[in-house]
């Protein structure tokens, strides 16, 4: 466990290596940038704003009309540039009841299946 634990720690000091780079890159970029740059930036930003949120709605729109229909469809529709993939609604099972009524009936228990653990790496946020 130390060991995993070192590492963690080589981790997070690679992570925080890789963002202190990117903000290195950024006050770089910000010194080279004019305030008449920087204005026009702003103004191309404010400009687009109202449309990417139009737009975003409008994609929001119509994604759900297609999930709606291909759902009462029943099958997958491909075209041109997406897919929409229909999937059969997944069974599942009260694992722990099964476990509780395999204790009186053992005969169910080899039906039971138990996956590969994993491991998912989440990073903390710094404390202050």
């Amino acid at each position: 466990m130390i060991e995993i634990a070192k590492k963690l720690d080589s981790l997070a000091a690679l992570y925080a290596e890789r963002d202190g780079l990117a903000a290195q890159k950024q006050k770089l970029i910000d010194q080279v940038l004019t305030p008449e740059v920087r204005k026009r930036l702003e103004e191309i930003d404010a400009e687009f704003a109202g449309k990417d949120e139009g737009a975003a709605a409008n994609i929001e729109k119509l994604e759900g009309e297609i999930k709606q229909e291909t759902l009462a469809f029943g099958e997958s529709v491909k075209a041109s540039g997406f897919h929409a993939v229909w999937t059969k609604g997944r069974v599942s099972w009260d694992g722990k009841a099964l476990s509780t009524y395999g204790q009186a009936h053992p005969e169910i228990l080899q039906f039971r299946k138990e996956g590969e653990p994993s491991v998912t790496l989440r990073r903390l946020q710094a404390k202050d």
